[in-house]
C-alpha cells in the first residue's frame, strides 16, 4: 500500500469534463485509502480547484510552496506571479 500518489500531468489534452471525472477519482483514491497526492501539472486551473497547498518550481528549483490561495492569491515569487 503506497503512502503517496503521484500524478504527472493527469488531465493534459482531455477535455475538461473528463478531467474532472479523472481529478474526482484522484481525490477519492487518496481519501478513501487515506493516503497523500502528488499533482504535476502546468494547468493553474487544476491546481486552484483540487489541492490545498502548492509547490512552485521554477528552472529546477522549489521557488514557493505554501496554502494554495496564498501561493496564488498573493505570490512571493515572481515566477509564480
Amino acid at each position: 500500500e503506497p503512502d503517496l500518489i503521484i500524478a504527472d500531468e493527469p488531465t493534459t489534452a482531455l477535455d475538461v469534463s473528463i478531467q474532472d471525472q479523472i481529478l474526482n477519482l484522484i481525490r477519492e483514491l487518496c481519501i478513501q485509502n487515506n493516503v497523500g497526492c502528488m499533482l504535476v501539472t502546468h494547468d493553474m486551473g487544476v491546481v486552484s480547484n483540487v489541492t490545498d497547498r502548492v509547490a512552485v518550481m521554477y528552472r529546477g528549483d522549489l521557488v514557493e510552496f505554501g496554502p494554495t490561495a496564498k501561493v496564488l492569491g498573493n505570490p512571493d515569487h515572481p515566477y509564480t506571479r
